[in-house]
This record gives structure tokens, C-alpha cells and sequence, in this order.
């Protein structure tokens, strides 16, 4: 096996068949009997959801205690976002750096499988692909009707809209408050002067009581709101480093790593386990075969992801650049009377299985 530059795609192997993301290669005159495949370098996708939360106090929040017997209001108009979790998936992306050659003999029955990019999934073997990375696009976002704080002046009357007093106005929006509650109670109990008709105008009814309700207590206590934010971000390690991924801003939610405004979200890649070379029998390091299939023997890592203050995600993952290339001897997949497949990870290129085709065929 020989190393090769990405001027080797024009090398292009014959497509025999595909599978929902994969292709099935094999070597032919027309590719000059070689196989050209990629490993992956891994990749990070992490999901990141907060909580939005912005409170406005009411027009009559200093009335609150005496009007309606509310204990606490809201004082002062707050906005705050809070990251609530973190997910991160690893991905594959190919090496851009470099290519593999599989060369062959002419009349070899040997394919390989490989994703839509060309990476190594699988030798004398169909797999199904793996979910790619979507690249870091946004979930859609759903629209909030945001409170402006005068909701209440939609159920006032002619008495409010002509005082100039506030605090005559607190007197009557609490005795109107106080009508819509006893109007709900009488509902439910079935004492109200004009009961509905049927359960859908009962629920109407008290839908539209509740409404009312909320708007007028909330011009004494305040109102919050809420909505859940998940952004998407991709992250490629490329050894021990602590990086932003991006700062959190408690006006404008997330914004970039060199946006000031926010507080840094930061992204901690520290080394853990690094790959060594197998051993044989005699616990000796194993020496490269001839023309090797070369696949990754990955390293692993902690990754971190905290705030300032909090740790929100730690987790151990394997990942190939922190590892090594080592390879198997391609006369595996070319022996005529009882060839080996091979399936290799799709986030890592490291070997996840071996065994003869002809055992694998006679087990399905």
C-alpha cells in the first residue's frame, strides 16, 4: 500500500453498487485495477440547547402587596439565557490531506465499500453508512408571542381609561381581576348565571377567563417568558487545546467566539490514551506488511465543554488524528479459496471486524 496525494481521484473506481449512502467499488481496466479510498479525521458536532427567559414587570408592580395581596412582583425588566445541555456526536470528515491505493491484479474479486466522500467502510463486505454531520445547520426556530405588559389594557373600561390616578387605576384593574376570578369559580362549581351549552363552549369560556386573568395579574406581579434555543456547532481537535466555541450573551444568546458581548463557552481537548502498534505473539511491536491496507489505530480524549462557572460536558472519545495508520496484509482479501472481509469505523478508520466471507456467508 502506497500513500497518495488527492490528484490520485482521478483514478475512479467502477461503481458496481450502492447502497442508501455507500458505494461498493471494485478494480477494473478502466481504473487501472486500484481502489482508492480515504480514512476519516474525526470530527465533533456538539448540540448546545439554553432556556431564554426575559420578565418585564408591570406597570403597577408597587401596588402589587396592597391591590391584590401578591408578595412578590417583579421589579425590574430581566433577560436571561442558560444553557440547560450539551450534547456532542463524533463524525467522520475525510483526510483531506491524503489518499490510500489498493492496487490489484487484474481478474481480483476484491471490493471495497466506501461513503458517499470516499472513506473506508468496509473490504469484501456491503455496510450501510453512517448519519453524516449536517454541517452545523440550525433547528428551526419557533416564534414566541413575547408579552409587551399591556396585555391588561385589552379588558379595562371607561372608569380606568378616565382616571389619572394610578392608584385608582390598581383599585379598579383589581376589582376587575377580582370579577374574572369569581367568574371562573362560579363556572366551575355550575352557579354561574349563564352556564354553557356543552363542554367545548365550557372550555371556551374558561380559556378566555384565563386569559383575562393573566393579563391583569400580570400588570401587578409581572410576567416571564420563555423559550428553548439549540444551535449547532462542529469542532475538529487537532491535539490538546482549549478553545471559545462561542460566547453567551445574556441579550443577544449565542454569539461568536470574538463577539466580546457574551461569556466564553469554552471547548477543552486534553489526551488521554495514545495509540501504540500491535504486538505479536511475543509481545513484540508487529512490522508493516508489504502493500498494507492501511487503516487508523485512534488515541482517545477527554472533552470538555464549561462555562465560566460550570462544567456542562465531559465525556472520553476516540479520536484518529490522536492516533496512528498501521495496516493488514491485502493477500487477506485476495486469497481465491478463502478471502477475509474487514469492516472499519466510520468516525475513527480503526478495524472493527475481520473474518473469512465464506464462514460469514455460510452464518447469514
Amino acid at each position: 500500500m502506497r500513500k497518495i496525494m488527492l490528484t490520485i481521484g482521478c483514478l475512479l473506481p467502477t461503481l458496481l453498487a450502492s447502497g442508501q449512502s455507500t458505494k461498493v467499488l471494485t478494480a477494473e481496466k478502466s481504473n487501472e485495477y486500484g481502489l482508492v479510498y480515504s480514512l476519516p479525521t474525526t470530527a465533533l458536532e456538539i448540540e448546545v440547547t439554553a432556556s431564554h427567559q426575559v420578565g418585564k414587570k408591570g406597570p403597577y408592580y408597587l401596588y402589587a402587596k396592597k391591590s391584590i395581596g401578591a408578595e412578590k412582583a417583579i421589579a425590574e425588566d430581566y433577560e436571561k439565557w442558560t444553557i440547560t445541555d450539551v450534547t456532542v456526536r463524533p463524525y467522520g470528515v475525510p483526510d483531506a490531506s491524503t489518499q490510500y491505493l489498493m492496487q490489484l491484479k487484474p481478474g481480483a474479486t476484491t471490493s471495497i465499500t466506501v461513503d458517499p466522500n470516499g472513506m473506508l467502510l468496509a473490504i469484501n463486505k456491503e455496510v450501510k453508512g453512517t448519519k453524516a454531520s449536517p454541517g452545523a445547520k440550525q433547528p428551526a426556530k419557533e416564534k414566541v408571542n413575547w408579552p409587551t405588559g399591556n396585555e391588561y389594557l385589552d379588558f379595562v373600561d371607561e372608569d380606568f381609561v378616565a382616571s389619572k390616578s394610578s392608584a385608582k387605576q390598581a383599585q379598579l384593574l383589581a376589582e376587575s381581576l377580582m370579577e374574572v376570578r369569581e367568574a371562573k369559580l362560579a363556572l366551575t362549581r355550575g352557579t354561574a348565571d349563564a352556564m354553557p351549552a356543552d363542554g367545548k363552549q365550557m372550555e371556551l369560556m374558561l380559556a378566555s377567563l384565563g386569559q383575562q386573568e393573566a393579563a391583569l395579574n400580570a400588570a401587578f406581579t409581572g410576567s416571564v417568558t420563555s423559550e428553548t434555543v439549540t444551535r449547532k456547532f462542529t469542532f475538529i481537535p487537532e491535539g490538546d487545546s482549549k478553545d471559545i466555541l462561542f460566547r453567551m450573551s445574556d441579550f443577544a444568546g449565542f454569539v461568536d467566539a470574538d463577539d466580546l458581548s457574551g461569556d466564553p463557552v469554552y471547548i477543552q481537548v486534553e489526551t488521554l490514551n495514545q495509540a501504540t502498534l500491535p504486538v505479536d505473539a511475543k509481545g513484540e511491536a508487529k512490522k508493516l506488511p508489504k502493500n498494507a491496507v492501511i487503516y487508523n489505530i485512534p488515541g482517545s480524549a477527554q472533552v470538555t465543554i464549561s462555562s465560566l462557572d460550570k462544567k456542562l460536558f465531559e465525556k472520553e472519545i476516540q479520536m484518529s488524528q490522536l492516533g496512528m495508520t498501521f495496516g493488514l496484509d491485502p493477500l487477506l482479501f485476495t486469497d481465491k479459496k478463502e478471502p477475509s472481509f474487514a469492516v472499519f469505523d466510520p468516525v475513527t478508520g480503526a478495524l472493527l471486524e475481520i473474518g473469512s466471507v465464506q464462514r460469514a456467508g455460510s452464518n447469514d
